[in-house]
């Protein structure tokens, strides 16, 4: 089979796209607008791009249904803040994520509407999920206008991390039980393998 990207839907690329780049991270990414309110949302279009600097990189795309249009609180409040932080999504938080998802409007305290806790944040003032066992306080480096999405690139410039997920110099991530993003359906990472 052979298909020109430019004879499909937008609809129907956005399913061959998220189905076959997968499992994709989620980056759970907690905001703060320049009136001081929160915002909470989940985004699978995620990456680290970059360890020296440590950075990470993560695609917002526009505003959908009563709000197609319009910008997502997220990108809105990047752009006036410069400053974001990432969260991680373990099993146990996959219904508060998915919560989280929905189109709330901008004066709606996202943290509250679901029902978890702010971490106080380091250096950004932004703060994080204190339900999660990590998060990476950000520093906005970039955002690149791609068509309808936005690219955020952000510089990580605090870590918090939880003791008892952290061994040995490097994280347990059986212990951590990450999802990911399976098209539209979600995965949860049960056994781990290598080839040596």
């Amino acid at each position: 089979m052979h298909l020109n990207p430019s004879s499909l839907s937008e609809s129907e690329l956005y399913k061959i796209l998220s189905g076959a780049v997968s499992p994709r991270p989620i980056a759970w990414i907690s905001t703060m607008s320049q009136e001081g309110r929160f915002n909470l949302a989940p985004f699978s279009f995620f990456t680290v791009v970059s360890s020296e600097p440590p950075m990470i990189c993560f695609s917002i795309g526009p505003g959908e249904g009563e709000r197609e249009g319009t910008f997502k609180d997220t990108l809105t409040n990047i752009r006036d803040t410069h400053e974001f932080v990432f969260n991680f999504v373990p099993f146990n938080l996959i219904q508060e994520m998915e919560q989280s998802s929905k189109d709330y409007l901008p004066d709606v305290d996202e943290f509250n509407e679901i029902g978890v806790n702010q971490l106080n944040s380091t250096i950004v003032k932004p703060p994080g999920v204190k339900e999660s066992p990590i998060q990476f306080e950000c520093k906005l480096d970039k955002i690149v206008p791609l068509g309808k999405y936005h690219l955020v690139i952000g510089k990580v410039v605090h870590i918090h991390l939880k003791n008892e997920y952290y061994q040995n110099g490097k994280l347990n991530l059986i212990k951590l039980q990450p999802v990911g993003r399976l098209a539209g359906n979600y995965i949860q990472v049960k056994e781990i393998f290598n080839l040596k």
